[in-house]
């Protein structure tokens, strides 16, 4: 069997680990990114722990990476669709809906270049009954002989440590249409999957149950992180320790302690996408109420975000003009390069309308992205002017040099380790750190001298 990929470079490498009888060739129309797989350094175009490693084993072996996309589906027995899937920027459901575009494209290009039958799995996150409509294009444009399954296999993967989350997966999702040939296309699918997972591990459920399943596992989880962030809001006023909450909550065995730690907000690529998704097809589908409840997961969100960052003004004797603030980390979470709904762009968002001094540290995402998303999120501000109030450092203490506060926004675990006492030594007085991550060790920075706030606590300096 031989799968072609568009994007899903982690899911496709393991898949070449673990089936060394399987030629997986990855396609991606972008030449750069392609370079970048096939790089003598392995300088991947993204970072995830342990895929460097993997690539090292299979590239040139089973793994291939290549910009003939027809080739690549010509040659395939098997495809997987892993293109993006962004909310709607403009029309119908702008703001919330999933814009199909590049699924709908891949899709047409899958029908007019197949000469022979194909297996087609969705792996891009979509809304409810996508497959329809991928099957309704492949079933208008398909050539005489070809037959086209469809089936969804959406990921469960978290980012910095997608790896294990694929090596060692709590479920493997399939959807199929219940018919015999939907049928028999899932089981080669789980057949694939079952050279190295439990074959009880191996979900099959219907089509539309699995596409569900993926929008619903995200915003379950987005929920969760909501709910403890609102505590945190609770536990800063009264006094009581979001830590502990969390701790003595999480022993509930209903319950569990997974994504109950506090922090600045949530972000990447999924939670807020799909949750907006499912807020727009609960709207769609005239349940105001029930899209009105997973809209205020998204809501919560904001509003940690902006709490935050008035914490920090309100802190600094209710101004931060012209006062030098570091953000350490840019990164939406640590252990990737990914920035996608970061807290921090919100946060550094902010300092700037406070006109504040902002140095930003991040070991992972490159110059180019923080511009990027810096510009994106304040599109009336040219670059220029973006630059001349923030700069990015090389280092995590060069950009706390002569600060007036540190804002841990992203939780690397360098941040932990620094030397917290040549940082005060050189940062100007009072020493403020603002713990979005719960990462430092409290009593430690007090004790150097440092005034620190954390989420979900009270005023612990």
């Amino acid at each position: 069997m031989a799968p072609v990929v568009v994007k899903s470079g982690p899911t496709c490498a393991v898949i070449a680990l673990k089936c060394p009888n399987i030629k997986v060739t990855i396609v991606d129309l972008n030449q750069s990114r392609v370079d970048a797989w096939n790089s003598s350094d392995f300088a991947l175009p993204i970072y995830e722990p342990g895929l460097v490693d993997i690539v090292k084993a299979c590239r040139g072996r089973n793994l291939f990476f290549s910009t003939d996309v027809d080739k690549g589906i010509q040659e395939a027995d098997l495809i997987f669709v892993s293109v993006n899937t962004p909310t709607k920027k403009s029309g119908v459901g702008a703001g919330f809906a999933a814009d199909l575009n590049y699924v709908e494209l891949a899709t047409r290009r899958i029908a007019a270049v197949a000469t022979t039958s194909k297996i087609v799995v969705e792996k891009s996150t979509v809304p409810c009954r996508t497959a329809e409509s991928m099957r309704t294009i492949l079933d208008a444009n398909s050539k005489k002989g070809c037959d086209f399954q469809i089936l969804s296999n959406p990921e469960f993967l978290a980012e910095g440590t997608a790896i294990n989350d694929l090596l060692s997966p709590d479920r493997v999702l399939i959807g199929s249409l219940q018919t015999p040939e939907g049928r028999d296309a899932c089981e080669s699918l789980a057949n694939v999957y079952a050279h190295w997972v439990p074959k009880e591990r191996i979900l099959t459920v219907g089509l539309w149950s699995s596409e569900l399943s993926k929008l619903a596992a995200n915003a379950m989880l987005a929920q969760r992180i909501s709910s403890i962030n609102a505590l945190s809001a609770i536990c800063e006023a009264t006094g009581a320790n979001i830590d502990e909450v969390a701790y003595a909550v999480g022993k509930d065995s209903r319950v569990g302690p997974k994504f109950l730690k506090a922090s600045v907000g949530f972000g990447g690529s999924c939670f807020q996408k799909d949750i907006l998704n499912l807020v727009y097809l609960s709207e769609s589908l005239h349940l105001p109420e029930v899209a009105a409840y997973w809209k205020q997961v998204v809501q919560l969100n904001e509003y940690q975000k902006r709490r935050f960052s008035k914490r920090v003004v309100d802190t600094l004797f209710n101004t931060i003009t012209g006062k030098k603030i570091a953000v350490l980390g840019f990164a939406f979470k640590a252990d990737t390069g990914d920035t996608r709904e970061s807290a921090a762009i919100t946060l550094i968002k902010h300092f700037q309308e406070e006109r504040a001094r902002v140095v930003v540290y991040d070991p992972q995402v490159v110059e180019s992205q923080i511009w990027m998303d810096l510009s994106e999120a304040s599109p009336d501000i040219s670059l220029d002017q973006i630059k001349k109030q923030v700069s990015i450092a090389p280092s995590a203490l060069e950009a706390c040099h002569n600060a007036e506060a540190i804002v841990i926004a992203t939780e690397w675990k360098e941040f932990r380790e620094i030397n917290w006492e040549l940082v005060y030594a050189n940062m100007n007085k009072p020493a403020f750190v603002f713990d979005g991550r719960l990462l430092v060790d409290v009593e430690k920075l007090k004790q150097i001298g440092f005034k620190v706030m954390s989420i979900g606590r009270g005023d612990t300096y």
